[in-house]
Protein backbone atom coordinates (compact mmCIF):
# COMPACT_ATOMS: atom_id res chain seq x y z
CA UNK A 1 0.00 0.00 0.00
CA UNK A 2 3.22 2.20 0.95
CA UNK A 3 4.35 1.84 -2.23
CA UNK A 4 1.47 2.03 -4.89
CA UNK A 5 -0.09 4.96 -2.96
CA UNK A 6 3.35 6.66 -4.00
CA UNK A 7 5.60 6.46 -0.59
CA UNK A 8 7.11 10.10 -0.12
CA UNK A 9 10.05 8.31 1.01
CA UNK A 10 13.43 7.84 -1.11
CA UNK A 11 14.76 4.94 -2.44
CA UNK A 12 18.55 5.75 -1.94
CA UNK A 13 18.77 5.01 1.90
CA UNK A 14 17.55 1.40 1.96
CA UNK A 15 19.78 0.99 -0.86
CA UNK A 16 22.63 2.12 1.23
CA UNK A 17 21.54 -0.33 3.97
CA UNK A 18 20.78 -3.59 1.48
CA UNK A 19 24.75 -2.79 0.40
CA UNK A 20 25.89 -2.36 3.45
CA UNK A 21 24.28 -5.44 4.83
CA UNK A 22 25.16 -7.44 2.16
CA UNK A 23 28.64 -6.86 2.44
CA UNK A 24 28.58 -7.42 6.14
CA UNK A 25 27.21 -10.71 5.54
CA UNK A 26 29.48 -11.57 2.68
CA UNK A 27 32.45 -10.88 5.14
CA UNK A 28 31.09 -13.29 7.67
CA UNK A 29 30.43 -16.07 5.06
CA UNK A 30 34.43 -15.35 4.66
CA UNK A 31 35.13 -16.23 8.18
CA UNK A 32 35.78 -12.44 9.33
CA UNK A 33 34.35 -12.18 13.00
CA UNK A 34 31.39 -10.19 13.74
CA UNK A 35 33.09 -7.25 15.48
CA UNK A 36 35.55 -7.11 12.60
CA UNK A 37 32.66 -6.34 10.06
CA UNK A 38 32.55 -2.72 10.43
CA UNK A 39 35.20 -2.42 7.33
CA UNK A 40 32.67 -4.90 5.06
CA UNK A 41 29.63 -2.65 6.26
CA UNK A 42 31.23 0.82 5.52
CA UNK A 43 32.65 -0.37 2.07
CA UNK A 44 29.04 -1.53 1.30
CA UNK A 45 27.42 1.94 2.23
CA UNK A 46 29.56 3.71 0.14
CA UNK A 47 29.06 1.04 -2.92
CA UNK A 48 25.18 1.65 -2.24
CA UNK A 49 25.17 5.36 -2.13
CA UNK A 50 27.54 5.84 -5.32
CA UNK A 51 25.42 3.66 -7.49
CA UNK A 52 21.92 5.16 -6.20
CA UNK A 53 22.56 8.49 -6.57
CA UNK A 54 25.71 8.36 -9.03
CA UNK A 55 27.65 10.45 -7.21
CA UNK A 56 30.96 8.46 -5.80
CA UNK A 57 32.95 11.42 -4.19
CA UNK A 58 30.23 11.88 -1.85
CA UNK A 59 29.35 8.20 -1.43
CA UNK A 60 33.05 8.13 0.02
CA UNK A 61 32.56 11.83 2.45
CA UNK A 62 28.91 10.43 3.58
CA UNK A 63 31.24 7.04 4.80
CA UNK A 64 33.40 8.91 6.14
CA UNK A 65 31.87 11.73 7.95
CA UNK A 66 28.26 10.70 8.86
CA UNK A 67 29.38 6.60 9.00
CA UNK A 68 32.51 6.37 10.68
CA UNK A 69 32.70 10.02 11.90
CA UNK A 70 36.44 10.11 10.75
CA UNK A 71 37.74 11.66 7.53
CA UNK A 72 41.14 10.68 8.06
CA UNK A 73 39.93 6.99 8.78
CA UNK A 74 41.76 3.43 7.47
CA UNK A 75 38.84 2.58 5.73
CA UNK A 76 39.50 5.19 3.42
CA UNK A 77 41.22 3.23 0.97
CA UNK A 78 38.57 0.43 0.86
CA UNK A 79 35.58 3.11 0.71
CA UNK A 80 37.01 4.93 -1.65
CA UNK A 81 37.20 1.70 -3.61
CA UNK A 82 33.74 0.34 -3.24
CA UNK A 83 32.71 3.79 -4.59
CA UNK A 84 34.37 3.62 -7.39
CA UNK A 85 33.08 0.21 -8.23
CA UNK A 86 29.71 1.47 -7.34
CA UNK A 87 30.01 4.14 -9.96
CA UNK A 88 31.29 1.69 -12.84
CA UNK A 89 28.47 -0.19 -12.02
CA UNK A 90 25.74 2.83 -12.74
CA UNK A 91 28.38 2.96 -15.70
CA UNK A 92 27.78 -0.44 -16.80
CA UNK A 93 24.50 -1.10 -16.08
CA UNK A 94 22.25 2.15 -16.15
CA UNK A 95 22.67 5.89 -17.40
CA UNK A 96 25.49 7.73 -17.06
CA UNK A 97 23.82 11.45 -16.83
CA UNK A 98 23.78 12.80 -13.25
CA UNK A 99 20.74 12.08 -11.41
CA UNK A 100 19.03 15.82 -12.19
CA UNK A 101 19.12 17.73 -14.59
CA UNK A 102 20.00 21.42 -14.36
CA UNK A 103 20.27 24.26 -16.81
CA UNK A 104 23.57 26.27 -16.97
CA UNK A 105 23.71 28.53 -14.56
CA UNK A 106 27.27 30.43 -15.11
CA UNK A 107 29.36 32.59 -12.10
CA UNK A 108 26.47 33.73 -9.79
CA UNK A 109 26.80 37.57 -9.26
CA UNK A 110 26.96 38.99 -5.82
CA UNK A 111 23.59 39.32 -5.27
CA UNK A 112 23.07 35.62 -5.41
CA UNK A 113 25.44 35.63 -2.84
CA UNK A 114 23.88 37.86 -0.48
CA UNK A 115 20.71 35.94 -0.53
CA UNK A 116 22.21 32.77 -0.21
CA UNK A 117 22.44 32.96 3.90
CA UNK A 118 18.86 33.37 4.14
CA UNK A 119 17.75 30.82 1.72
CA UNK A 120 20.38 28.07 3.35
CA UNK A 121 19.36 29.11 6.97
CA UNK A 122 15.27 29.34 6.09
CA UNK A 123 16.17 25.17 4.25
CA UNK A 124 18.14 24.62 7.67
CA UNK A 125 14.94 25.31 9.77
CA UNK A 126 12.67 23.46 7.24
CA UNK A 127 14.79 20.14 7.37
CA UNK A 128 14.90 21.03 11.55
CA UNK A 129 11.48 20.76 11.31
CA UNK A 130 10.91 17.55 9.34
CA UNK A 131 13.22 15.81 11.73
CA UNK A 132 12.14 17.29 14.92
CA UNK A 133 8.11 16.26 14.03
CA UNK A 134 9.49 12.82 12.07
CA UNK A 135 11.02 11.13 15.14
CA UNK A 136 8.34 13.03 17.86
CA UNK A 137 5.61 10.92 15.25
CA UNK A 138 7.58 7.80 15.06
CA UNK A 139 7.53 7.71 19.21
CA UNK A 140 3.94 8.92 19.48
CA UNK A 141 3.06 5.84 16.49
CA UNK A 142 5.02 3.60 18.95
CA UNK A 143 2.67 4.42 21.66
CA UNK A 144 -0.28 3.58 19.46
CA UNK A 145 -1.09 0.19 21.38
CA UNK A 146 -4.46 -0.26 20.19
CA UNK A 147 -3.15 -0.07 16.60
CA UNK A 148 -1.77 -3.16 15.12
CA UNK A 149 1.20 -2.89 14.10
CA UNK A 150 1.20 -4.05 10.35
CA UNK A 151 -1.34 -1.27 9.95
CA UNK A 152 0.69 1.55 10.90
CA UNK A 153 2.49 2.38 7.80
CA UNK A 154 -0.77 1.60 5.56
CA UNK A 155 -2.02 4.41 7.66
CA UNK A 156 1.33 6.74 6.85
CA UNK A 157 0.55 5.84 3.21
CA UNK A 158 -3.21 6.94 3.11
CA UNK A 159 -2.28 10.71 4.24
CA UNK A 160 0.53 10.61 1.92
CA UNK A 161 -1.85 9.77 -1.02
CA UNK A 162 -4.88 11.88 -0.01
CA UNK A 163 -2.11 15.13 0.13
CA UNK A 164 -0.90 14.42 -3.14
CA UNK A 165 -4.16 13.72 -5.06
CA UNK A 166 -5.10 16.90 -3.54
CA UNK A 167 -2.04 19.04 -4.70
CA UNK A 168 -2.21 16.94 -8.12
CA UNK A 169 -5.86 17.94 -8.63
CA UNK A 170 -5.16 21.59 -7.13
CA UNK A 171 -2.44 22.46 -9.60
CA UNK A 172 -4.16 21.36 -12.75
CA UNK A 173 -7.13 22.93 -12.07
CA UNK A 174 -4.80 26.35 -11.41
CA UNK A 175 -2.02 25.82 -14.14
CA UNK A 176 -3.84 23.56 -16.09
CA UNK A 177 -0.31 21.06 -15.32
CA UNK A 178 -1.06 18.84 -12.19
CA UNK A 179 2.47 18.35 -10.27
CA UNK A 180 3.14 14.84 -8.74
CA UNK A 181 6.20 16.19 -6.70
CA UNK A 182 4.25 14.21 -3.71
CA UNK A 183 4.39 11.49 -5.12
CA UNK A 184 7.52 9.18 -4.42
CA UNK A 185 11.12 10.77 -4.31
CA UNK A 186 9.69 14.19 -6.59
CA UNK A 187 12.67 14.27 -8.93
CA UNK A 188 10.20 14.90 -12.22
CA UNK A 189 8.87 18.02 -9.73
CA UNK A 190 12.73 19.42 -8.91
CA UNK A 191 14.00 18.72 -12.26
CA UNK A 192 11.38 21.39 -13.79
CA UNK A 193 12.29 23.54 -11.06
CA UNK A 194 16.08 23.18 -12.09
CA UNK A 195 15.89 23.59 -16.11
CA UNK A 196 12.95 26.30 -16.28
CA UNK A 197 11.08 28.58 -14.72
CA UNK A 198 9.10 27.21 -11.99
CA UNK A 199 6.32 29.01 -9.95
CA UNK A 200 7.02 30.13 -6.40
CA UNK A 201 3.41 30.01 -5.25
CA UNK A 202 3.04 25.35 -6.83
CA UNK A 203 7.10 25.70 -5.17
CA UNK A 204 5.26 26.27 -1.31
CA UNK A 205 2.46 24.05 -1.72
CA UNK A 206 4.85 21.34 -2.84
CA UNK A 207 6.76 21.95 0.24
CA UNK A 208 4.19 22.19 2.18
CA UNK A 209 2.63 18.80 0.98
CA UNK A 210 6.02 16.90 0.86
CA UNK A 211 6.73 17.97 4.27
CA UNK A 212 3.11 16.74 5.90
CA UNK A 213 3.27 13.36 3.42
CA UNK A 214 6.98 12.26 4.09
CA UNK A 215 6.48 12.89 8.02
CA UNK A 216 3.37 10.45 7.89
CA UNK A 217 5.11 7.99 5.86
CA UNK A 218 8.59 8.05 7.97
CA UNK A 219 6.55 8.71 11.42
CA UNK A 220 4.44 5.77 11.12
CA UNK A 221 6.75 3.42 10.56
CA UNK A 222 7.07 3.63 5.94
CA UNK A 223 10.15 1.80 4.28
CA UNK A 224 12.43 4.26 2.41
CA UNK A 225 15.02 7.31 3.15
CA UNK A 226 15.55 10.62 4.14
CA UNK A 227 17.78 11.80 1.59
CA UNK A 228 15.53 12.30 -1.38
CA UNK A 229 13.00 14.38 0.53
CA UNK A 230 14.77 16.23 2.23
CA UNK A 231 16.55 17.41 -1.23
CA UNK A 232 13.03 17.84 -2.55
CA UNK A 233 12.02 19.92 0.31
CA UNK A 234 15.36 22.43 0.41
CA UNK A 235 14.90 22.91 -3.09
CA UNK A 236 10.94 23.92 -2.87
CA UNK A 237 12.01 26.25 -0.17
CA UNK A 238 15.10 27.76 -2.89
CA UNK A 239 12.33 28.12 -5.35
CA UNK A 240 9.92 29.98 -3.03
CA UNK A 241 12.02 32.27 -1.50
CA UNK A 242 13.86 32.83 -4.86
CA UNK A 243 10.17 34.04 -6.06
CA UNK A 244 9.70 36.41 -3.08
CA UNK A 245 12.93 37.93 -3.32
CA UNK A 246 11.72 38.31 -6.39
CA UNK A 247 8.88 40.68 -5.64
CA UNK A 248 11.56 43.22 -4.96
CA UNK A 249 14.37 42.68 -6.78
CA UNK A 250 14.85 41.45 -10.27
CA UNK A 251 15.96 38.35 -10.06
CA UNK A 252 17.20 35.71 -13.37
CA UNK A 253 15.50 32.32 -13.97
CA UNK A 254 19.45 31.13 -13.84
CA UNK A 255 19.15 32.76 -9.93
CA UNK A 256 16.41 30.80 -8.51
CA UNK A 257 18.15 27.56 -10.16
CA UNK A 258 21.07 28.62 -7.54
CA UNK A 259 19.09 29.11 -4.70
CA UNK A 260 16.81 25.76 -5.49
CA UNK A 261 19.98 23.86 -5.59
CA UNK A 262 21.37 25.62 -2.25
CA UNK A 263 18.32 24.91 -0.38
CA UNK A 264 18.95 21.32 -1.33
CA UNK A 265 22.23 21.23 0.20
CA UNK A 266 21.42 23.22 3.01
CA UNK A 267 18.23 21.07 4.03
CA UNK A 268 19.92 17.58 3.65
CA UNK A 269 23.09 18.95 5.68
CA UNK A 270 21.11 19.89 8.28
CA UNK A 271 19.04 16.72 8.85
CA UNK A 272 22.71 13.76 8.21
CA UNK A 273 24.54 16.85 9.81
CA UNK A 274 27.12 16.15 6.96
CA UNK A 275 28.51 19.53 5.34
CA UNK A 276 30.90 18.18 2.94
CA UNK A 277 28.24 15.32 1.78
CA UNK A 278 25.63 17.88 1.40
CA UNK A 279 28.15 20.21 -0.98
CA UNK A 280 29.13 17.16 -2.87
CA UNK A 281 25.85 15.25 -3.26
CA UNK A 282 24.58 18.19 -5.31
CA UNK A 283 27.49 19.52 -7.19
CA UNK A 284 27.44 15.74 -8.48
CA UNK A 285 23.98 15.52 -8.85
CA UNK A 286 23.88 18.25 -11.22
CA UNK A 287 27.47 18.80 -12.53
CA UNK A 288 27.43 22.27 -12.22
CA UNK A 289 31.02 23.86 -11.03
CA UNK A 290 29.70 27.15 -10.62
CA UNK A 291 27.77 26.43 -7.95
CA UNK A 292 30.29 25.06 -5.54
CA UNK A 293 30.94 28.70 -3.56
CA UNK A 294 27.48 28.88 -3.09
CA UNK A 295 26.83 25.65 -2.17
CA UNK A 296 29.56 26.24 0.74
CA UNK A 297 28.52 29.34 2.09
CA UNK A 298 25.01 27.50 2.38
CA UNK A 299 26.90 24.73 4.29
CA UNK A 300 28.25 26.36 6.79
CA UNK A 301 24.85 28.62 7.71
CA UNK A 302 22.87 25.39 7.89
CA UNK A 303 25.82 23.68 10.19
CA UNK A 304 25.44 26.72 12.49
CA UNK A 305 21.70 26.42 12.27
CA UNK A 306 21.10 22.25 12.64
CA UNK A 307 23.37 22.61 16.13
CA UNK A 308 21.84 25.14 17.03
CA UNK A 309 18.05 23.45 17.03
CA UNK A 310 19.07 19.34 17.34
CA UNK A 311 21.80 18.06 19.59
CA UNK A 312 22.24 15.09 17.26
CA UNK A 313 21.86 14.51 13.38
CA UNK A 314 18.71 12.44 12.55
CA UNK A 315 20.22 8.94 13.05
CA UNK A 316 21.89 9.34 16.11
CA UNK A 317 18.63 10.72 17.35
CA UNK A 318 16.77 7.75 16.18
CA UNK A 319 19.20 5.88 17.62
CA UNK A 320 18.88 7.60 21.12
CA UNK A 321 14.77 7.17 20.55
CA UNK A 322 15.51 3.63 20.44
CA UNK A 323 16.81 2.82 23.70
CA UNK A 324 20.77 2.79 22.49
CA UNK A 325 23.83 5.07 24.48
CA UNK A 326 25.50 6.69 21.90
CA UNK A 327 28.77 6.31 23.34
CA UNK A 328 28.36 2.52 23.06
CA UNK A 329 27.28 2.22 19.46
CA UNK A 330 29.53 5.00 18.03
CA UNK A 331 33.30 3.66 18.42
CA UNK A 332 35.53 6.44 19.33
CA UNK A 333 38.76 7.81 17.04
CA UNK A 334 41.29 7.14 19.18
CA UNK A 335 42.26 6.36 22.81
CA UNK A 336 42.42 10.52 23.99
CA UNK A 337 39.00 10.57 22.62
CA UNK A 338 38.00 7.39 24.45
CA UNK A 339 39.21 8.60 27.37
CA UNK A 340 37.04 11.98 27.34
CA UNK A 341 33.63 9.49 27.00
CA UNK A 342 31.70 9.48 30.09
CA UNK A 343 32.12 6.67 32.90
CA UNK A 344 28.86 5.14 31.75
CA UNK A 345 29.93 4.45 28.39
CA UNK A 346 32.03 1.20 30.55
CA UNK A 347 30.01 0.83 33.16
CA UNK A 348 27.87 -2.70 34.39
CA UNK A 349 24.67 -1.17 35.36
CA UNK A 350 23.26 -4.87 36.57
CA UNK A 351 25.86 -5.35 38.89
CA UNK A 352 26.06 -8.33 41.98
CA UNK A 353 25.00 -6.34 44.75
CA UNK A 354 25.21 -7.57 48.21
CA UNK A 355 22.45 -6.81 50.50
CA UNK A 356 23.01 -8.34 53.73
CA UNK A 357 25.97 -10.04 55.58
CA UNK A 358 24.61 -12.93 56.57
CA UNK A 359 26.43 -16.65 56.47
CA UNK A 360 23.36 -17.89 54.76
CA UNK A 361 23.23 -15.05 51.67
CA UNK A 362 27.24 -14.74 51.67
CA UNK A 363 27.53 -18.53 50.92
CA UNK A 364 24.93 -18.12 48.10
CA UNK A 365 26.42 -15.19 46.18
CA UNK A 366 29.56 -16.97 46.44
CA UNK A 367 28.53 -20.00 44.74
CA UNK A 368 25.93 -18.41 42.59
CA UNK A 369 28.99 -16.10 40.91
CA UNK A 370 32.70 -15.89 40.16
CA UNK A 371 33.36 -12.41 41.08
CA UNK A 372 36.47 -11.74 42.88
CA UNK A 373 34.37 -8.34 44.93
CA UNK A 374 30.80 -7.24 45.77
CA UNK A 375 29.77 -4.14 46.54
CA UNK A 376 27.62 -4.02 49.83
CA UNK A 377 24.25 -1.94 49.68
CA UNK A 378 22.22 -2.92 53.02
CA UNK A 379 19.00 -0.88 53.25
CA UNK A 380 19.69 1.47 50.32
CA UNK A 381 22.96 2.56 52.06
CA UNK A 382 26.55 1.77 50.83
CA UNK A 383 28.77 0.14 52.90
CA UNK A 384 31.52 -0.98 51.08
CA UNK A 385 33.00 -3.54 49.40
CA UNK A 386 33.77 -7.40 50.31
CA UNK A 387 36.41 -9.33 48.60
CA UNK A 388 35.40 -13.21 47.47
CA UNK A 389 38.94 -13.88 49.87
CA UNK A 390 37.46 -12.16 53.08
CA UNK A 391 33.48 -13.30 52.74
CA UNK A 392 35.63 -16.76 52.64
CA UNK A 393 38.06 -16.30 55.77
CA UNK A 394 34.81 -14.90 57.62
CA UNK A 395 32.79 -17.76 56.92
CA UNK A 396 35.28 -20.42 57.63
CA UNK A 397 36.01 -18.38 61.14
CA UNK A 398 32.47 -17.60 61.61
CA UNK A 399 33.08 -13.71 62.67
CA UNK A 400 31.69 -10.34 61.07
CA UNK A 401 33.59 -9.42 57.48
CA UNK A 402 35.54 -6.69 57.18
CA UNK A 403 34.45 -4.08 54.34
CA UNK A 404 36.68 -1.97 52.13
CA UNK A 405 35.72 1.53 51.62
CA UNK A 406 33.87 1.72 48.30
CA UNK A 407 35.67 4.64 45.93
CA UNK A 408 32.62 6.32 43.79
CA UNK A 409 31.92 8.48 41.38
CA UNK A 410 29.38 10.40 38.74
CA UNK A 411 28.45 8.54 35.27
CA UNK A 412 29.16 11.77 33.79
CA UNK A 413 32.90 11.57 34.78
CA UNK A 414 35.07 11.05 32.19
CA UNK A 415 37.16 7.68 32.07
CA UNK A 416 40.65 9.42 32.50
CA UNK A 417 39.21 10.74 35.90
CA UNK A 418 37.74 7.11 36.45
CA UNK A 419 41.27 6.01 36.08
CA UNK A 420 42.65 8.13 39.33
CA UNK A 421 39.96 6.48 41.27
CA UNK A 422 40.94 3.04 40.38
CA UNK A 423 44.24 3.88 41.90
CA UNK A 424 43.11 4.99 45.00
CA UNK A 425 40.49 1.75 45.14
CA UNK A 426 42.18 -1.14 47.28
CA UNK A 427 40.21 -3.48 45.20
CA UNK A 428 39.96 -2.32 41.98
CA UNK A 429 36.49 -1.59 41.57
CA UNK A 430 34.75 1.70 41.70
CA UNK A 431 30.78 2.51 42.44
CA UNK A 432 28.57 4.79 40.12
CA UNK A 433 26.13 6.85 41.96
CA UNK A 434 23.27 8.52 40.90
CA UNK A 435 23.88 12.57 41.96
CA UNK A 436 20.45 13.07 43.03
CA UNK A 437 19.23 9.78 45.17
CA UNK A 438 22.88 8.76 46.56
CA UNK A 439 22.32 5.57 45.44
CA UNK A 440 24.12 2.89 43.49
CA UNK A 441 23.15 2.41 39.75
CA UNK A 442 26.45 0.31 38.30
CA UNK A 443 30.27 -0.23 38.80
CA UNK A 444 33.39 -0.39 36.73
CA UNK A 445 36.05 -2.78 37.51
CA UNK A 446 39.78 -2.64 36.42
CA UNK A 447 39.21 -5.05 34.51
CA UNK A 448 36.63 -3.76 32.36
CA UNK A 449 38.96 -0.36 32.07
CA UNK A 450 41.90 -2.53 30.97
CA UNK A 451 39.78 -4.79 28.73
CA UNK A 452 38.16 -1.48 26.51
CA UNK A 453 41.56 0.04 26.48
CA UNK A 454 43.24 -2.71 24.89
CA UNK A 455 40.68 -3.29 22.28
CA UNK A 456 40.97 0.89 21.29
CA UNK A 457 44.55 0.65 21.34
CA UNK A 458 44.63 -2.70 19.02
CA UNK A 459 42.38 -0.82 16.47
CA UNK A 460 44.39 2.70 17.04
CA UNK A 461 47.71 0.68 16.34
CA UNK A 462 46.16 -1.03 13.42
CA UNK A 463 45.07 2.09 11.97
CA UNK A 464 48.62 3.70 12.18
Amino acid sequence: MSIGGGCSLGREGPSVQLASGVASNLAGLLGEPKQNRRHAASSGAAAGLAAAFNTPLAAITFVLEEIVQDLNSRFLGSVLLASVLGAFAVHALSEKNPALEISAVGSPDWLIYLLTPVVAAAAALVGVLFQKTSIGLRATTRKMNRIPVWIRPAMGAFIAWGIAVWIFLFTKAETGQGHLGVFGVGYEDLNAALTSSFSWKVAGLLLIGKLIATVACYGMGGCGGIFSPTLFLGGMTGVLLSGLFGLFVDLTPEAQITLAVVGMSSCLGAVVRAPVTGILIVFEMTNEFYLVPALMLGALISSAVSRKFCKCNFYEELLEQDGHQLEHVIPPRDLKSWQQLPVSAIANFSPVIIKDLSPEVLSEALEAHPYLRFPVVVNKEIKGVITREEAKEALDEQREPELTPLIICAPSQSIRELQYSLIESATGLVGLVDPGAKRLIGIVTLHDLLRREVAITKEYTDDV
